[in-house]
């Protein structure tokens, strides 16, 4: 049961996406705080050798001019939900002219990740990450996608 994304136990669960929340779990500490006139990110910076060259795993990302990302787990699945994110931005202003909503954007990068829980071929993204973004209209905004593609 544990060899494809899209096989369930006999109990319900789904193996893998429960490897992907372990892969989060076992990755360094990221928190977002929404205050009244904006949002913060942190992330804890593990050095596990001194091989490691200088700001080269970073944790936060820049998505917009208007979004921020936080990641936990798997870095370089990470990487690549921050370029979906980036395109889907991108995306969004070209064809409407103005800034993708956060919510938007949340829900989007979300159902992505959920389409790998689907599919015996690929896996899911072993990673779990925070949008923030602050405008006059809305103010500050915190939403955060887990590994089962769960948009909160």
């Amino acid at each position: 049961y544990d060899l494809s994304a899209s096989t369930f136990s006999p109990d319900g669960r789904v193996f893998q996406v429960e490897y992907a929340a372990k892969a989060v779990e076992n990755s360094s500490t990221a928190i977002g705080i929404r205050c009244k006139d904006g949002v913060v990110f942190g992330v804890e910076k593990l050095v596990l050798s001194k091989l490691y060259e200088e700001g080269s795993n970073k944790r936060i990302f820049n998505v917009d001019r208007h979004v921020g990302m936080a990641v936990a787990g798997l870095l370089a699945d990470a990487r690549s939900l921050a370029d979906i994110a980036r395109e889907e931005a991108s995306n969004f202003r070209s064809n409407y002219g103005y800034d993708i909503p956060l919510k938007h954007l949340a829900d989007r990068v979300a159902m992505y990740v959920h389409a790998y829980t689907l599919y015996s071929a690929v896996r899911p993204f072993g990673c779990s990450f925070m949008l923030g973004s602050y405008n006059e209209d809305d103010g500050a905004q915190l939403y955060m996608v887990d590994p089962s593609g769960i948009s909160y």
